[in-house]
Protein backbone atom coordinates (compact mmCIF):
# COMPACT_ATOMS: atom_id res chain seq x y z
CA UNK A 1 0.00 0.00 0.00
CA UNK A 2 1.04 3.62 -0.43
CA UNK A 3 2.69 5.84 2.15
CA UNK A 4 -0.51 7.93 2.29
CA UNK A 5 -2.53 4.85 3.20
CA UNK A 6 -0.05 3.92 5.92
CA UNK A 7 -0.46 7.40 7.41
CA UNK A 8 -4.25 7.17 7.25
CA UNK A 9 -4.26 3.70 8.84
CA UNK A 10 -2.18 5.04 11.71
CA UNK A 11 -4.73 7.84 12.15
CA UNK A 12 -7.64 5.40 12.53
CA UNK A 13 -8.29 5.24 16.28
CA UNK A 14 -10.14 2.10 17.46
CA UNK A 15 -11.23 3.59 20.78
CA UNK A 16 -12.65 6.69 19.09
CA UNK A 17 -14.44 4.40 16.63
CA UNK A 18 -15.86 2.29 19.46
CA UNK A 19 -17.06 5.39 21.30
CA UNK A 20 -18.72 6.77 18.17
CA UNK A 21 -20.54 3.51 17.57
CA UNK A 22 -21.76 3.19 21.16
CA UNK A 23 -22.86 6.84 21.13
CA UNK A 24 -24.84 6.23 17.94
CA UNK A 25 -26.50 3.16 19.45
CA UNK A 26 -27.50 5.10 22.55
CA UNK A 27 -29.49 7.57 20.40
CA UNK A 28 -32.89 6.23 19.38
CA UNK A 29 -33.35 7.23 15.72
CA UNK A 30 -36.26 5.48 13.99
CA UNK A 31 -37.26 6.79 10.57
CA UNK A 32 -38.82 10.21 10.95
CA UNK A 33 -37.09 10.93 14.28
CA UNK A 34 -33.46 11.28 13.25
CA UNK A 35 -32.92 14.81 14.64
CA UNK A 36 -30.88 13.85 17.72
CA UNK A 37 -28.49 11.55 15.90
CA UNK A 38 -27.89 14.07 13.11
CA UNK A 39 -27.20 16.73 15.75
CA UNK A 40 -24.59 14.45 17.33
CA UNK A 41 -22.91 13.58 14.02
CA UNK A 42 -23.05 17.16 12.79
CA UNK A 43 -21.26 18.38 15.91
CA UNK A 44 -18.66 15.62 15.61
CA UNK A 45 -17.80 16.60 12.03
CA UNK A 46 -17.94 20.34 12.73
CA UNK A 47 -15.56 19.98 15.67
CA UNK A 48 -13.16 18.19 13.31
CA UNK A 49 -13.06 21.36 11.19
CA UNK A 50 -15.48 20.49 8.41
CA UNK A 51 -18.19 22.66 6.93
CA UNK A 52 -21.25 20.44 7.20
CA UNK A 53 -24.21 21.01 4.90
CA UNK A 54 -27.51 20.20 6.57
CA UNK A 55 -29.57 19.25 3.57
CA UNK A 56 -33.30 19.70 4.11
CA UNK A 57 -35.61 16.70 3.79
CA UNK A 58 -39.37 16.67 4.32
CA UNK A 59 -40.73 17.31 7.82
CA UNK A 60 -37.84 19.40 9.15
CA UNK A 61 -35.43 16.45 8.93
CA UNK A 62 -32.05 16.74 7.25
CA UNK A 63 -29.15 14.82 5.75
CA UNK A 64 -25.53 15.61 6.58
CA UNK A 65 -23.30 16.25 3.56
CA UNK A 66 -19.53 16.83 3.65
CA UNK A 67 -16.83 16.81 0.96
CA UNK A 68 -13.04 16.99 0.85
CA UNK A 69 -10.38 17.29 -1.84
CA UNK A 70 -10.34 19.36 -4.99
CA UNK A 71 -12.85 19.12 -7.80
CA UNK A 72 -15.96 17.01 -8.05
CA UNK A 73 -16.19 14.10 -5.63
CA UNK A 74 -15.53 10.81 -7.42
CA UNK A 75 -16.76 8.53 -4.62
CA UNK A 76 -19.20 8.95 -1.76
CA UNK A 77 -19.40 6.98 1.46
CA UNK A 78 -23.12 6.74 2.19
CA UNK A 79 -24.80 5.61 5.38
CA UNK A 80 -28.36 5.83 6.71
CA UNK A 81 -28.73 6.87 10.34
CA UNK A 82 -32.34 5.76 10.82
CA UNK A 83 -33.49 2.40 12.16
CA UNK A 84 -36.74 0.50 12.30
CA UNK A 85 -38.84 1.33 15.41
CA UNK A 86 -38.20 -0.61 18.61
CA UNK A 87 -41.22 -2.12 20.31
CA UNK A 88 -39.13 -2.70 23.46
CA UNK A 89 -36.28 -0.23 23.93
CA UNK A 90 -34.80 -2.27 26.79
CA UNK A 91 -34.41 -5.32 24.59
CA UNK A 92 -32.87 -3.22 21.82
CA UNK A 93 -30.51 -1.13 23.98
CA UNK A 94 -26.74 -1.01 23.38
CA UNK A 95 -24.35 -3.42 25.08
CA UNK A 96 -20.94 -5.06 24.72
CA UNK A 97 -19.83 -8.65 25.07
CA UNK A 98 -16.15 -8.85 24.18
CA UNK A 99 -15.82 -8.16 20.46
CA UNK A 100 -19.60 -8.17 19.95
CA UNK A 101 -21.60 -4.94 20.20
CA UNK A 102 -25.37 -5.27 20.56
CA UNK A 103 -28.16 -2.78 19.90
CA UNK A 104 -30.80 -1.56 17.50
CA UNK A 105 -29.06 -0.46 14.31
CA UNK A 106 -25.69 -1.98 15.24
CA UNK A 107 -25.66 -3.92 11.96
CA UNK A 108 -28.21 -1.89 9.98
CA UNK A 109 -26.33 0.36 9.76
CA UNK A 110 -24.79 2.35 12.58
CA UNK A 111 -21.74 0.08 12.47
CA UNK A 112 -21.20 1.11 8.86
CA UNK A 113 -21.87 4.79 9.64
CA UNK A 114 -19.36 4.78 12.52
CA UNK A 115 -16.72 3.16 10.29
CA UNK A 116 -17.29 5.75 7.55
CA UNK A 117 -17.03 8.65 9.99
CA UNK A 118 -13.81 7.21 11.45
CA UNK A 119 -12.32 6.76 7.97
CA UNK A 120 -13.29 10.35 7.19
CA UNK A 121 -11.68 11.73 10.35
CA UNK A 122 -8.52 9.69 9.75
CA UNK A 123 -8.20 10.96 6.17
CA UNK A 124 -8.50 14.54 7.41
CA UNK A 125 -6.01 14.06 10.25
CA UNK A 126 -3.38 12.23 8.18
CA UNK A 127 -3.43 14.30 5.01
CA UNK A 128 -3.11 18.05 4.45
CA UNK A 129 -5.99 19.55 2.43
CA UNK A 130 -4.12 19.56 -0.94
CA UNK A 131 -3.43 15.83 -0.60
CA UNK A 132 -6.93 14.73 0.32
CA UNK A 133 -8.87 12.69 -2.25
CA UNK A 134 -12.00 14.13 -3.92
CA UNK A 135 -14.60 12.22 -1.92
CA UNK A 136 -17.84 12.85 -0.07
CA UNK A 137 -19.58 11.64 3.07
CA UNK A 138 -23.37 11.48 3.08
CA UNK A 139 -25.38 10.50 6.17
CA UNK A 140 -29.03 10.22 5.17
CA UNK A 141 -32.39 9.82 6.88
CA UNK A 142 -35.42 7.76 5.92
CA UNK A 143 -33.87 4.69 4.30
CA UNK A 144 -35.96 2.27 6.34
CA UNK A 145 -39.17 3.88 5.05
CA UNK A 146 -39.11 5.37 1.56
CA UNK A 147 -35.54 6.56 0.96
CA UNK A 148 -36.57 10.22 1.11
CA UNK A 149 -33.13 11.28 2.42
CA UNK A 150 -31.25 9.87 -0.56
CA UNK A 151 -33.97 11.08 -2.93
CA UNK A 152 -33.51 14.63 -1.59
CA UNK A 153 -29.75 14.43 -2.12
CA UNK A 154 -30.11 13.12 -5.67
CA UNK A 155 -32.61 15.85 -6.51
CA UNK A 156 -30.26 18.59 -5.27
CA UNK A 157 -26.83 17.22 -6.21
CA UNK A 158 -25.14 15.51 -9.12
CA UNK A 159 -24.84 11.77 -8.43
CA UNK A 160 -21.24 10.66 -7.81
CA UNK A 161 -19.59 8.25 -10.26
CA UNK A 162 -19.04 5.72 -7.45
CA UNK A 163 -20.62 5.13 -4.08
CA UNK A 164 -20.00 2.69 -1.26
CA UNK A 165 -23.04 2.06 0.93
CA UNK A 166 -22.38 0.49 4.32
CA UNK A 167 -25.33 -1.91 4.58
CA UNK A 168 -24.58 -5.11 6.51
CA UNK A 169 -22.87 -7.61 4.19
CA UNK A 170 -20.30 -9.14 6.55
CA UNK A 171 -17.70 -7.21 4.49
CA UNK A 172 -18.76 -9.10 1.35
CA UNK A 173 -18.45 -6.74 -1.63
CA UNK A 174 -21.75 -6.56 -3.52
CA UNK A 175 -21.37 -5.21 -7.05
CA UNK A 176 -24.83 -6.64 -7.83
CA UNK A 177 -28.11 -5.75 -6.13
CA UNK A 178 -31.56 -7.31 -6.14
CA UNK A 179 -34.56 -5.31 -7.31
CA UNK A 180 -37.61 -4.76 -5.14
CA UNK A 181 -41.41 -4.69 -5.43
CA UNK A 182 -43.86 -3.88 -2.63
CA UNK A 183 -47.28 -5.43 -3.20
CA UNK A 184 -50.42 -4.54 -1.23
CA UNK A 185 -53.60 -6.65 -1.22
CA UNK A 186 -56.96 -5.62 0.28
CA UNK A 187 -59.99 -7.90 0.49
CA UNK A 188 -63.38 -6.45 1.40
CA UNK A 189 -66.22 -8.48 2.89
CA UNK A 190 -69.54 -8.00 4.68
CA UNK A 191 -69.59 -7.42 8.43
CA UNK A 192 -72.05 -9.26 10.63
CA UNK A 193 -72.25 -10.76 14.10
CA UNK A 194 -69.61 -13.43 14.67
CA UNK A 195 -72.22 -16.03 15.63
CA UNK A 196 -73.82 -15.73 12.17
CA UNK A 197 -70.88 -15.99 9.74
CA UNK A 198 -73.10 -17.35 6.96
CA UNK A 199 -74.80 -13.94 6.76
CA UNK A 200 -71.57 -12.07 6.18
CA UNK A 201 -68.45 -12.41 4.08
CA UNK A 202 -65.17 -12.91 5.97
CA UNK A 203 -62.43 -10.74 4.45
CA UNK A 204 -59.69 -12.70 6.24
CA UNK A 205 -60.89 -15.99 4.74
CA UNK A 206 -60.89 -14.37 1.30
CA UNK A 207 -57.35 -13.06 1.85
CA UNK A 208 -56.04 -16.46 2.91
CA UNK A 209 -57.57 -18.07 -0.17
CA UNK A 210 -56.08 -15.35 -2.41
CA UNK A 211 -52.63 -16.01 -0.95
CA UNK A 212 -53.01 -19.76 -1.43
CA UNK A 213 -54.05 -19.08 -5.02
CA UNK A 214 -50.87 -17.07 -5.55
CA UNK A 215 -48.64 -19.66 -3.90
CA UNK A 216 -50.07 -22.31 -6.20
CA UNK A 217 -48.53 -20.56 -9.20
CA UNK A 218 -45.00 -21.59 -10.32
CA UNK A 219 -43.98 -17.92 -10.01
CA UNK A 220 -43.92 -18.37 -6.23
CA UNK A 221 -41.83 -21.54 -6.17
CA UNK A 222 -38.75 -20.09 -4.49
CA UNK A 223 -36.30 -22.74 -5.67
CA UNK A 224 -37.29 -22.32 -9.31
CA UNK A 225 -38.30 -18.68 -9.80
CA UNK A 226 -35.47 -17.03 -7.86
CA UNK A 227 -37.90 -14.52 -6.35
CA UNK A 228 -37.42 -13.85 -2.64
CA UNK A 229 -40.77 -12.98 -1.06
CA UNK A 230 -42.08 -12.47 2.43
CA UNK A 231 -45.50 -11.61 3.84
CA UNK A 232 -44.53 -8.57 5.88
CA UNK A 233 -47.85 -7.53 7.39
CA UNK A 234 -51.43 -8.72 7.69
CA UNK A 235 -54.17 -6.81 9.49
CA UNK A 236 -57.96 -6.76 9.60
CA UNK A 237 -60.76 -4.51 10.77
CA UNK A 238 -61.29 -4.73 14.53
CA UNK A 239 -64.82 -4.17 15.77
CA UNK A 240 -65.42 -6.71 18.48
CA UNK A 241 -67.36 -9.92 18.03
CA UNK A 242 -67.97 -9.66 14.29
CA UNK A 243 -67.03 -11.19 10.98
CA UNK A 244 -64.29 -8.85 9.65
CA UNK A 245 -65.15 -6.88 6.53
CA UNK A 246 -61.60 -5.83 5.57
CA UNK A 247 -58.18 -7.50 5.47
CA UNK A 248 -54.92 -5.92 4.27
CA UNK A 249 -51.67 -7.73 3.44
CA UNK A 250 -48.29 -6.39 2.33
CA UNK A 251 -45.75 -8.60 0.58
CA UNK A 252 -42.08 -7.77 -0.04
CA UNK A 253 -40.64 -9.25 -3.23
CA UNK A 254 -36.92 -9.16 -4.02
CA UNK A 255 -35.86 -9.90 -7.59
CA UNK A 256 -32.54 -11.08 -8.94
CA UNK A 257 -30.56 -8.46 -10.90
CA UNK A 258 -31.91 -8.18 -14.42
CA UNK A 259 -35.53 -9.03 -13.54
CA UNK A 260 -37.92 -6.15 -14.17
CA UNK A 261 -40.31 -5.42 -11.26
CA UNK A 262 -42.84 -3.95 -13.74
CA UNK A 263 -43.08 -7.34 -15.47
CA UNK A 264 -43.53 -9.09 -12.10
CA UNK A 265 -46.23 -6.60 -11.15
CA UNK A 266 -48.27 -7.34 -14.25
CA UNK A 267 -47.80 -11.09 -13.77
CA UNK A 268 -49.15 -10.87 -10.21
CA UNK A 269 -52.14 -8.86 -11.49
CA UNK A 270 -52.91 -11.57 -14.04
CA UNK A 271 -52.68 -14.36 -11.46
CA UNK A 272 -54.84 -12.45 -8.96
CA UNK A 273 -57.44 -11.72 -11.64
CA UNK A 274 -58.22 -15.44 -11.86
CA UNK A 275 -58.68 -15.87 -8.08
CA UNK A 276 -62.36 -14.97 -8.26
CA UNK A 277 -63.06 -18.13 -10.27
CA UNK A 278 -62.57 -20.21 -7.10
CA UNK A 279 -63.33 -17.66 -4.35
CA UNK A 280 -67.06 -16.75 -4.29
CA UNK A 281 -67.85 -13.08 -3.70
CA UNK A 282 -64.20 -11.99 -3.85
CA UNK A 283 -63.65 -8.23 -3.69
CA UNK A 284 -59.90 -7.71 -4.15
CA UNK A 285 -57.84 -4.56 -4.63
CA UNK A 286 -54.12 -4.56 -5.53
CA UNK A 287 -51.62 -1.76 -4.98
CA UNK A 288 -47.96 -1.60 -5.95
CA UNK A 289 -46.67 1.42 -4.07
CA UNK A 290 -42.94 1.03 -4.60
CA UNK A 291 -40.64 -0.66 -7.09
CA UNK A 292 -36.96 -0.42 -7.92
CA UNK A 293 -34.81 -2.12 -10.51
CA UNK A 294 -31.82 -4.25 -9.48
CA UNK A 295 -28.42 -3.98 -11.13
CA UNK A 296 -25.13 -5.73 -11.77
CA UNK A 297 -22.02 -3.56 -12.14
CA UNK A 298 -19.78 -6.52 -12.88
CA UNK A 299 -16.24 -6.74 -11.53
CA UNK A 300 -14.32 -5.70 -14.62
CA UNK A 301 -13.53 -2.29 -13.18
CA UNK A 302 -10.76 -0.59 -11.26
CA UNK A 303 -12.70 -0.43 -7.97
CA UNK A 304 -13.06 -4.23 -7.94
CA UNK A 305 -9.35 -4.61 -8.69
CA UNK A 306 -8.53 -2.14 -5.93
CA UNK A 307 -10.68 -3.99 -3.41
CA UNK A 308 -8.82 -7.20 -4.20
CA UNK A 309 -5.50 -5.51 -3.32
CA UNK A 310 -7.00 -3.80 -0.24
CA UNK A 311 -8.38 -7.05 1.19
CA UNK A 312 -5.11 -8.84 0.52
CA UNK A 313 -3.17 -6.15 2.37
CA UNK A 314 -5.54 -6.50 5.35
CA UNK A 315 -5.30 -10.28 5.33
CA UNK A 316 -9.01 -10.63 4.52
CA UNK A 317 -10.61 -12.90 1.91
CA UNK A 318 -12.48 -10.91 -0.72
CA UNK A 319 -15.91 -12.45 -1.26
CA UNK A 320 -18.42 -11.22 -3.84
CA UNK A 321 -22.19 -11.59 -3.87
CA UNK A 322 -25.44 -9.83 -4.77
CA UNK A 323 -27.18 -7.80 -2.05
CA UNK A 324 -30.57 -9.44 -1.52
CA UNK A 325 -32.42 -6.65 0.28
CA UNK A 326 -33.62 -3.24 -0.80
CA UNK A 327 -31.36 -0.24 -0.11
CA UNK A 328 -30.61 3.28 -1.25
CA UNK A 329 -28.22 1.65 -3.71
CA UNK A 330 -31.20 1.14 -6.06
CA UNK A 331 -31.89 4.88 -6.03
CA UNK A 332 -28.27 5.85 -6.67
CA UNK A 333 -27.97 3.35 -9.52
CA UNK A 334 -31.14 4.69 -11.14
CA UNK A 335 -29.66 8.20 -10.90
CA UNK A 336 -26.46 7.17 -12.70
CA UNK A 337 -24.07 6.21 -9.88
CA UNK A 338 -22.25 2.90 -9.52
CA UNK A 339 -23.03 1.83 -5.93
CA UNK A 340 -21.18 -0.94 -4.11
CA UNK A 341 -22.88 -2.39 -1.02
CA UNK A 342 -20.26 -3.24 1.59
CA UNK A 343 -20.42 -3.00 5.36
CA UNK A 344 -19.98 -4.75 8.70
CA UNK A 345 -22.68 -6.93 10.27
CA UNK A 346 -25.09 -9.58 9.09
CA UNK A 347 -28.40 -8.88 7.37
CA UNK A 348 -30.08 -11.84 9.07
CA UNK A 349 -29.92 -10.22 12.54
CA UNK A 350 -30.96 -6.74 11.38
CA UNK A 351 -34.34 -5.48 12.66
CA UNK A 352 -34.35 -8.06 15.48
CA UNK A 353 -33.69 -7.96 19.23
CA UNK A 354 -30.59 -10.08 18.52
CA UNK A 355 -29.04 -7.38 16.31
CA UNK A 356 -25.29 -7.17 16.80
CA UNK A 357 -22.04 -6.43 15.02
CA UNK A 358 -18.45 -7.54 15.50
CA UNK A 359 -16.28 -4.57 16.41
CA UNK A 360 -13.36 -6.12 14.54
CA UNK A 361 -15.54 -6.02 11.39
CA UNK A 362 -16.42 -2.38 12.04
CA UNK A 363 -12.73 -1.58 12.46
CA UNK A 364 -11.83 -3.46 9.26
CA UNK A 365 -14.59 -1.57 7.44
CA UNK A 366 -12.98 1.75 8.45
CA UNK A 367 -9.69 0.55 6.92
CA UNK A 368 -11.45 -0.56 3.72
CA UNK A 369 -13.41 2.68 3.34
CA UNK A 370 -10.29 4.81 3.86
CA UNK A 371 -8.35 2.78 1.29
CA UNK A 372 -11.18 3.07 -1.26
CA UNK A 373 -11.27 6.83 -0.80
CA UNK A 374 -7.54 7.02 -1.54
CA UNK A 375 -8.00 4.94 -4.70
CA UNK A 376 -10.20 7.58 -6.39
CA UNK A 377 -7.16 9.78 -6.97
CA UNK A 378 -5.12 6.96 -8.47
CA UNK A 379 -4.06 6.98 -12.13
CA UNK A 380 -5.79 3.60 -12.63
CA UNK A 381 -9.22 4.91 -11.72
CA UNK A 382 -8.75 8.07 -13.77
CA UNK A 383 -8.12 5.87 -16.84
CA UNK A 384 -11.40 4.02 -16.16
CA UNK A 385 -13.62 7.12 -15.82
Amino acid sequence: MTYAYEKVCQAIKPERLRKTLLDLLSIYSPSGKEGDIQLYLGQLLTQAGFVVERQAVEGGRHNLHVTMGRGESQLYMIGHVDTVPAWDLEAFGPGQDGDIIHGLGSADMKGGCAAMVEAWLALAEALPPPDRPPVGLLLVVGEEENGDGSAAFLEACHPPPWAVIGEPTGLVACFAHYGYLEAGFVTTGIRCHSSLPERGHNAIESMLRVLMHLWGNPLFEREKSGIVYSIREMSSSRAGFVVPDRCETWIDLHLQPGKDPAVLQETIRRIAATAGQSIPGLDLQLDFDFASLGYNLGTDNYIAQSLSAIYQSLGLPLRLDAFRSHSDGNLFFAAGSQPIILGPGALEVAHTSAEQVSFSEVSAAADIYAALCLEVDSPGLKRHR
